[in-house]
């Protein structure tokens, strides 16, 4: 089946989208490979990047890393919640947004140094937990001027989150914020250590952003698992950024890259840009990767581009 690609029209300058650079994003022309005993697709934008997405695949699949990373913790959507049925108002979202929060109160120590995730499967992971001070300072990141919520106190509970492994239930610090009957929810476990990748990135003077760059975060796995949106940058003379896909048993690895550069008077400006991308089958426990930093994508939210891990 031939990879889709949907481009998401938003744009928002990006400053840093990620640690190792800024990515773009790259698309089509469909042949088959094989892998070992497992079947593979790929949908590659050029020649290059193809074989770099091959290199990234062949490393990872059936690897420690891919064996330590299934038996972690790995959020894929935000560990912060807000209040049930959503922000009030314009004000409190953009305070939500900035991070302008206020403490009146006193907040709870942990009452225990772990915590545990557990999965639907029944399996579980015992992490350490985190103190509500610390997850509070995680909230209030913001001292910008404008509207502000005002957290009053904070007691440790559970929610759910959607990882890598599927929805687990986490312990989490749940805070009153006044003038909300429920709580804000936010993650009292952080996320497992990412294991050593098997394979090296790439430099940004190895190869042109034209053949494969780095993306910036994924935002969105679809609800059959069949289609996912990661940000992917481009700059001001190019024809925006595509996004290529080799897909294994084991891996489903992401070529990004900027389509139809140009030479001439172009600022240095980054955009980034959302782009779905349709899978011939569902993601699964597959391993999402990013062909030029060799590691998987981590979860990021847009237009916010701060990663849930790393």
């Amino acid at each position: 089946m031939h990879t889709h690609i949907r481009r998401t029209i938003r744009l928002l300058t990006v400053l840093a989208i990620c640690t190792v650079g800024a990515g773009a994003a790259a698309g089509c022309g469909t042949n088959e490979a094989d892998h070992g005993d497992a079947e593979a697709r790929s949908t590659e934008p050029a020649p290059q990047s193809g074989a770099r997405a091959r290199q990234v695949a062949d490393a990872w699949d059936g690897s420690k890393a891919a064996e330590a990373w299934h038996e972690g913790y790995h959020p894929m959507e935000a560990v912060v919640q807000p209040p049930e049925n959503g922000l009030r108002s314009a004000a409190d979202r953009r305070a939500y947004e900035t991070g302008n929060f206020d403490l009146r109160g006193k907040l709870p120590s942990a009452p225990h140094k772990s915590g545990h995730v557990r999965w639907k499967s029944g399996s579980s992971l015992t992490t350490p937990l985190m103190e509500a001070e610390k997850a509070y300072k995680t909230l209030d990141r913001g001292s910008s001027p404008g509207p502000r919520l005002t957290v009053t106190g904070a007691r440790l509970g559970e929610m759910t989150v959607v990882t890598t492994r599927g929805p687990a239930t986490v312990p989490a610090w749940l805070f009153a914020v006044e003038g909300y009957a429920g709580p804000l929810k936010r993650a009292a476990v952080g996320p497992s250590k990412l294991p050593a990748p098997p394979i090296k990135p790439l430099g940004q003077d190895e190869v042109p952003t034209d053949v494969l760059a780095p993306l910036g975060g994924l935002t969105e796995v679809s609800r059959d698992s069949r289609s996912i949106t990661v940000v992917a940058t481009h700059g001001s003379c190019d024809d925006g950024p595509t996004v290529g896909v080799l897909e294994t048993s084991g891996s489903v690895v992401l070529s990004a890259s900027a389509a139809g550069s140009e030479d001439g008077n172009c600022s240095s400006e980054m955009r980034g840009e959302e782009v779905s991308v349709e899978l011939d089958r569902p993601v699964g426990e597959r391993l999402v990767l990013d062909a030029f930093t060799g590691r998987p994508v981590p979860y990021s939210e847009w237009p916010r581009t701060s990663q849930s891990w790393s």
